[in-house]
């Protein structure tokens, strides 16, 4: 059979014009693809930036389906699922990028690290730990630390908020001491006899300045029967740390006619009162004072200070003119100065009858002032 020359002279042309109108065709969808990507993305922005979250959310998801290899895409969009709560979605968006074998080495870091924050924000905090751990040696190390310390503390897993504290002040992250060195205590405080004597005294050498643990330290020797060795640890205290002679004036007065210290307690105590007024340091005081001379210390602190504490103090010493309302005066002196004797945190304002080393409300550490709310 002879091969025909003409059907390649009519076929080149042909093949031709159809390759061009392909092509045409192909640059024709990728510019309408372009176009509808660009203005998905920029009505999500539109929308995010007038607090219409829902519509925003809708927008990316349009955006991500017109250009689903677009990573800033998945990322704004699991970051917006995640501040609407609904964290399996967010889950969802960023396992989906954590699966994709094209995603660079940063990339993949930064959808680890999110992905890590959407079960942290969901209360799964065992899957975030986890996920938080694939971080060390990534860019993301330091904020994975934080959040690990932050899990630890939550959990009361004293032991490992330890370790992580270290790992944050060798990384430079800053000085974690005075905080690992309340972790100890925590840890001293579940332990007994000799560890937690160890416990203690390693908390001490840990943060020199900090208070809790030698009050601790003073507390453990005191219920063992040994008030002298505990006097002289709140001794050594007062002369490190002067600001917390308010937190240790009360067992340290107790301490002083355990052991028949009172001169040498109350030399300390009024050094301190005069450099400082303080109702703490008065109370002590006057529990150290002879009848006849204590109630005068009142009226020292009134001249000094304006104190309604002191004065209804004062007041429930005295006779009045009608003795027989004194009760009823007293009584409601009393409710009235109910609220002046609690401390208050420094970070939240949050009010307890009590000093706490961690405030209950915010979790600061160190944020109670060891002064009553009338002394602030």
């Amino acid at each position: 059979m002879d091969f025909d020359l003409s059907w390649v002279l009519w076929g080149l042309p042909i093949a031709f014009v159809l390759g061009w109108m392909a092509s045409r065709l192909d640059l024709r969808q990728l510019r309408i693809e372009n176009r509808q990507a660009p203005k998905a993305y920029f009505r999500g922005l539109n929308f995010l930036l007038n607090e219409q979250q829902d519509q925003a959310i809708d927008a990316f998801i349009e955006a991500v389906r017109s250009d689903p290899d677009t990573s800033e895409l998945h990322f704004a969009l699991g970051n917006l699922f995640r501040r609407r709560g609904e964290y399996e979605r967010a889950v969802r968006v960023h396992e989906h990028l954590l699966s994709r074998a094209d995603l660079s080495r940063a990339e993949r870091h930064r959808a680890q690290h999110a992905l890590a924050l959407d079960y942290l924000k969901a209360g799964l905090l065992d899957r975030a730990e986890e996920a938080l751990r694939k971080l060390e040696g990534t860019a993301y190390e330091g904020q994975a630390l934080m959040a690990l310390l932050a899990i630890y503390e939550r959990s009361r897993d004293w032991t490992h908020a330890e370790q992580v504290s270290r790992k944050l002040d060798a990384s430079g992250q800053g000085n974690f001491s005075s905080r690992r060195a309340h972790y100890l205590c925590e840890m001293a405080a579940l332990a007994t006899g000799a560890e937690a004597q160890r416990l203690l005294r390693q908390a001490a050498d840990t943060a020199p300045g900090a208070a809790r643990p030698l009050m601790e330290l003073a507390a453990l020797d005191r219920k063992a029967g040994d008030v002298r060795k505990s006097f002289d640890t709140l001794v050594q205290l007062a002369a490190t740390t002067p600001l917390a002679i308010p937190l240790l004036a009360r067992p340290l007065a107790q301490d002083a006619v355990a052991s028949g210290q009172q001169a040498r307690a109350l030399a300390l105590l009024q050094t301190s009162y005069d450099q400082s007024p303080s109702l703490d340091v008065l109370e002590a005081i006057v529990s150290l004072q002879p009848d006849g001379q204590a109630r005068q210390w009142y009226v020292r602190h009134l001249e000094r200070e304006p104190s309604l504490v002191a004065a209804s103090k004062w007041l429930a010493g005295e006779k009045l003119e009608h003795e027989e309302h004194h009760p009823q005066v007293q009584r409601a002196l009393d409710n009235a100065t109910r609220p002046l004797l609690r401390y208050r945190c420094a970070a939240c304002g949050f009010e307890a009858k009590q000093h706490f080393w961690q405030c209950p409300g915010c979790q600061a550490w160190d944020s109670y002032p060891p002064r009553r709310v009338e002394e602030l």
